[in-house]
């Protein structure tokens, strides 16, 4: 490729406005100049516009404004030396050195990552330095093409001569590796850091050499993981697991944010990164300390890493893939089943009769015909019609969520539109979430493979947003209706049938037992997941002439309550002494956790004791699922928990059940930990709950 620096490209000594946005004016117009873009105007628009996203202005009195634009056809870094200095919105001052860097919107990596190689000597003083001491273009450019691996190296000693990002870290301070503020549990703390900017060029990789410069001063064990746009290495998954906290310094969001789920956080913009690194280690470091600070949301097993694709098995490649597409459907069935609750408790059950109708016919100044037996009468049929007709509407996109978010697992964005697309079929076939779940998987391996399929330059971007979308489309959906989507629909059939027979019979006593288990055996893990998608699934299905699935949705949901409480009450009421001070704080929370159905409350506890903890959640967990069903409990709600007593009928059946479970469950684990006692001190202290869904 052609050098990215020319000395047509250098400016030194120069006045080239009085504000910023006529410096980045006057080099995009010196791209176009030479011929490296077609429209400064629009490079001027793509860079302005990333500059309003954040000021690119950076302590030591340098500016790397930067942007892909449609309008760059070839790479190219402009340099300024000006005199006088512009402000760029850095702390310290006007910036002096401004470089603009010039990407195509589709630029291939080996460019991205030539100009990553920039920003990151912009981060060495030496390197600053030289451009300052350089007495003509030809000095800038040899300097420049030898940090970004253009140029022959520099002699030894010559202001040119630039270290790596790597070498140029300081050591660590003589005390620094002693300093007990910057230890855990007696030895260096460990983090890891994820750095991402809008363009992921220049601010990605000079966060990710500030923070892993001012680690290694501190005394901390700091890797990072820079997601640029040239790709990027995932940390593996035993760096994360081994790590104390996690630093997001990031602009945009984390890829595969459930690889770091249950660490302590810290949240900042990828420029504070740059600026702070030193204070945002203080803060990871108090936050790996704090039983009460925020966490990374989900649980360990929602995926593993990226780096561990290659070598993963088959069977959890398929889980991760699973657990993804119920992850993203379970927003639209927790908030649709709230809404049509709420429909009900406002208009009734007669309110599916003519919900629509009445929202349609009718508004706040007029009303629908009074009703009997409502409270609020014709306010409240008016909006129990209007929240059940959302919250069903919510719920028609529980199937078509669960494949779009399958396919996404399997062949990123490519594979959203199919995806949907084949669980809309699924729904249309009468196949269900068993048809959305088979739907999902073709739509995501039919993109994955079109997006691995060596297409001409011309056509590359047309593939994720016509071609692939359209083809996936074509081939899952047609198998959905041409051969697959009949037989799933017959399963389906069967099996509400079957379960439909059981209802107020024993067996569903039976079912009640087992799905209490699978809440209790993973604690908002896979299994637990598994049951829950298939309680959830089953209430876009539910009438009052169909109760089977509010009574399934009853018995998870009380189920999935009893660890959590379960430990609240052995730890802070039974037995205190037998828990740890870190497991009884935790045990205060899980009272809350536990009453608004958030499994993962009991998590801290299952950490530091597996067997005892799961085993007995388990016990609890089968008890309180037979009792519900025994009770005939209904919730027509899928997540809440006590929060949703007006959508549980009978509630007090519902309690009953859920006390009972709790008991049992936190009788067990205080006579196992007496009986097969394991002294508490040598027991990890298990990190805090996580404030996640149960499901």
């Amino acid at each position: 490729m052609s050098p990215m620096i020319t000395r047509e490209l250098v400016s030194l000594d120069v006045a080239l406005g009085d504000d910023k946005a006529a410096v980045i004016r006057s080099l995009a117009e010196r791209v176009v100049a030479q011929g490296r873009a077609t429209d400064a105007g629009a490079l001027f628009d793509d860079a302005w516009a990333r500059e309003q996203q954040d000021a690119t202005g950076l302590p030591g009195g340098i500016a790397i404004p930067h942007a892909k634009s449609p309008a760059v056809t070839e790479p190219a870094l402009v340099f300024a030396r000006l005199a006088p200095a512009v402000d760029f919105g850095a702390a310290d001052g006007p910036s002096d050195l401004v470089f603009l860097i010039a990407a195509p919107a589709d630029a291939p990596q080996a460019h991205l990552a030539v100009l990553s190689k920039l920003a990151r000597s912009l981060m060495q003083d030496d390197f600053t330095a030289s451009l300052r001491a350089a007495t003509d273009d030809d000095a800038v450019v040899a300097i420049v093409a030898e940090a970004i691996g253009e140029g022959a190296p520099a002699p030894a000693g010559s202001p040119s001569a630039t270290s790596t990002p790597a070498a140029a870290a300081p050591a660590a301070s003589a005390g620094a590796g002693h300093d007990p503020a910057r230890h855990v549990d007696g030895r260096p703390a460990r983090i890891v850091a994820v750095t991402a900017c809008a363009t992921g060029i220049a601010h990605t990789f000079m966060a990710a050499d500030a923070l892993t410069s001012a680690g290694t001063r501190e005394g901390v064990e700091l890797v990072v993981e820079p997601q640029g746009s040239s790709g990027y290495q995932a940390l593996p998954r035993e760096v994360i697991e081994a790590a104390d906290a996690v630093i997001f310094a990031t602009d945009v969001d984390v890829r595969e944010p459930q690889r770091f789920a249950g660490k302590p956080v810290v949240r900042s913009g990828v420029k504070r990164g740059i600026e702070q690194p030193v204070q945002l280690i203080d803060e990871a470091l108090a936050a790996a300390r704090d039983p009460r600070g925020e966490r990374v949301a989900g649980t360990a097993d929602a995926g593993a890493a990226t780096t561990a694709a290659a070598s993963e098995s088959f069977g959890r490649r398929i889980q991760r893939i699973l657990l993804t597409g119920i992850s993203y459907m379970i927003p639209f069935v927790a908030g649709g089943g709230l809404l049509i609750a709420l429909g009900f408790a406002l208009a009734g059950y007669t309110v599916t009769d003519n919900a629509a109708t009445i929202i349609i016919d009718n508004s706040l100044w007029n009303l629908p015909t009074p009703t009997d037996g409502l409270s609020l009468g014709p306010l409240g049929l008016y909006l129990g019609s209007v929240f059940f007709m959302i919250g069903a509407t919510s719920m028609g996109f529980l199937v078509s969520a669960l494949a779009g978010y399958i396919a996404f697992a399997i062949a990123d964005r490519p594979g959203i539109a199919p995806g949907f697309v084949a669980g809309a079929v699924a729904v249309l076939m009468n196949a269900g979430f068993i048809g959305g779940i088979i739907g999902g998987l073709l739509a995501g391996l039919v993109a994955l493979w079109l997006a691995r399929l060596p297409a001409p330059r011309w056509l590359r971007g047309l593939m994720p947003v016509v071609i692939i979308p359209l083809i996936a489309s074509i081939a899952a959906s047609g198998l959905m209706v041409l051969v697959l989507g009949r037989p799933i629909a017959a399963l389906m059939t069967g099996l509400s049938e079957w379960l439909d027979g059981l209802a107020g019979s024993s067996g569903i006593v039976l079912v009640g037992v087992i799905l209490g288990l699978m809440m209790c055996f993973d604690l908002g893990g896979p299994v637990n997941k598994v049951a829950y998608a298939f309680a959830t699934a089953g209430l876009a299905a539910a009438s009052a002439d169909a109760t089977t699935p509010y009574l399934i949705m009853g018995a998870v949901m009380a189920a999935g309550m009893v660890p959590p409480l379960a430990m609240a009450l052995a730890s802070t009421v039974l037995a205190r002494s037998a828990f740890t001070p870190v497991e009884r704080e935790n045990g205060k929370a899980a009272w809350l956790l536990g009453a608004a159905f958030i499994s993962e409350g009991a998590i801290p506890f299952a950490a530091a004791d597996p067997l005892r903890v799961i085993a007995a959640s388990m016990a609890g967990g089968a008890v309180t699922g037979a009792l519900s069903m025994a009770f005939g409990v209904q919730s027509l709600a899928p997540h809440g928990g006590a929060f949703v007593f007006f959508a549980i009928t009978p509630f007090l059946g519902f309690v009953v059940a859920i006390l009972a479970g709790t008991v049992v469950t936190a009788l067990i684990v205080v006579a196992l930990k007496r009986w097969t006692r394991r002294p508490v001190e040598q027991t990890a202290a298990p990190a805090p709950a996580l404030a996640g869904a149960a499901a």
